[in-house]
């Protein structure tokens, strides 16, 4: 019966492959950063055009890493502000605050969710120095306008794209716009290691920070256990001297194989894990397609595709949010608020009220939500999904 369907947000997809991939590093006892996890950083980049990946232990490391490599390379003091969107998880703007510069919101587009890039001139001054824009649920931002205002004033673009994978915006790969790209591939993500993340770019100097930053500081020349083999003489000399070196303030942000292992398998079946995901939110859109006078369902513009990492929905009128979602919850569907921000208690504290200053993300607080869209939910899900939309609509027309 439907009310003993289950439709999680997230699910953690293991199969053959990963099971075979993770077997064969505990036959070889490689635990530390090797073959797997530098095949995957490889083929992820060139996935998305570009010639240098990181892997870390989280999306939010990823980001982390990639504004403290810019705020080395590029010299910004503290203080310096970084233009981010109102709707976002907290890591976006927790690490900008975390490397002692300044979150500035931005409101969103009201039908993709993300940053709006004509609010962008209104919070500009002389203290900005980068823009964070982040593709929301797995589809990319309007990139042109973006990368047009920040080279007009010399800003650096950090992309989160922590939710979206192999989408592309005008037939470019998302990730590849700015100076980094940074992706996450924890539990409920596109692709699924348990932990991870990915800073991805094409500038070399900022690859070779960015390594050095998720190794305590260490010293470029000694990253991975490899980095001394075959050397002799004076180069094995030298490298002895130095791999013990640390350059700079770092973090201990580094991965296992076996995340590795797990995260490479998820690359060489996402094609079917992207298919799926897509299937699932057609049959969403269709079979909700009658409820548009009360819910507003995902837009995808025409110059860009969605990969789906969840399924985004906003109330309209006076469709109550958190009355419904109690609803779907109660019938098996779990359900998130659209990662409000601004409004978080920790946020409120630091900055004030400041809902009244961004129309959009106040209404995506109040009214907006997601649910699964991933390739574990079936037909049955869905249609379980869809029938209980219609009865909550059945049950309060009025």
């Amino acid at each position: 019966m439907d009310e003993k369907v289950q439709v999680p947000v997230g699910f953690a997809d293991i199969g053959e492959l990963e099971s075979k991939y993770v077997n064969e590093v505990l036959r070889t006892k490689r635990i530390s950063y090797g073959p797997f996890i530098q095949k995957f950083e490889k083929e992820f980049a060139t996935a998305h055009g570009c010639k240098h990946a990181v892997m870390s232990n989280s999306g939010t490391s990823a980001l982390r890493v990639a504004i403290a490599a810019l705020k080395e390379h590029r010299g910004w003091k503290d203080g310096s502000e970084v233009l981010i969107p109102a709707i976002t998880f907290v890591a976006t703007s927790n690490v900008v605050l975390m490397q002692g510069l300044k979150p500035v919101f931005v409101d969103v587009e009201p039908d993709t969710y993300n940053l709006d890039p004509k609010e962008l001139e209104k919070h500009l001054t002389k203290k900005t120095v980068c823009i964070m824009p982040v593709h929301i649920a797995g589809l990319p931002c309007d990139m042109e306008p973006i990368m047009k205002f920040a080279k007009k004033h010399n800003l650096a673009v950090v992309e989160d794209s922590c939710e979206t994978m192999f989408a592309k915006y005008k037939g470019k790969p998302v990730g590849s716009f700015g100076d980094v790209g940074c992706f996450s591939t924890y539990v409920a993500h596109i692709l699924v290691s348990g932990v991870g993340g990915l800073s991805i770019t094409n500038d070399n100097e900022l690859a070779v920070l960015m390594r050095s930053l998720c190794n305590h500081g260490r010293d470029s020349i000694y990253l991975s256990i490899d980095d001394d083999d075959d050397l002799k003489g004076k180069e094995l000399e030298m490298v002895m001297d130095r791999r013990f070196k640390f350059v700079r303030e770092g973090y201990s942000f580094r991965v296992t194989e076996f995340e590795g292992a797990l995260a490479l398998a998820q690359f060489e079946r996402r094609k079917d894990i992207l298919e799926k995901r897509q299937k699932n939110a057609k049959m969403l859109n269709e079979g909700l397609a009658d409820l548009k006078q009360y819910l507003q369902l995902p837009s995808v513009p025409s110059d860009r595709n969605h990969v789906f990492m969840f399924y985004p929905i906003v109330c309209k009128g006076a469709v109550e949010r958190d009355k419904l979602t109690l609803f779907l919850e109660e019938n098996g569907i779990e359900t998130r608020h659209l990662l409000p921000l601004i409004n978080q208690p920790f946020y409120v504290k630091e900055f004030g009220e400041l809902e009244s200053r961004y129309p959009v993300a106040a209404n995506l607080n109040k009214k907006a939500f997601y649910i699964g869209a991933h390739q574990h939910i079936g037909e049955k899900e869905i249609k379980h999904v869809i029938n209980v939309m219609h009865k909550y609509f059945e049950k309060n027309k009025n």
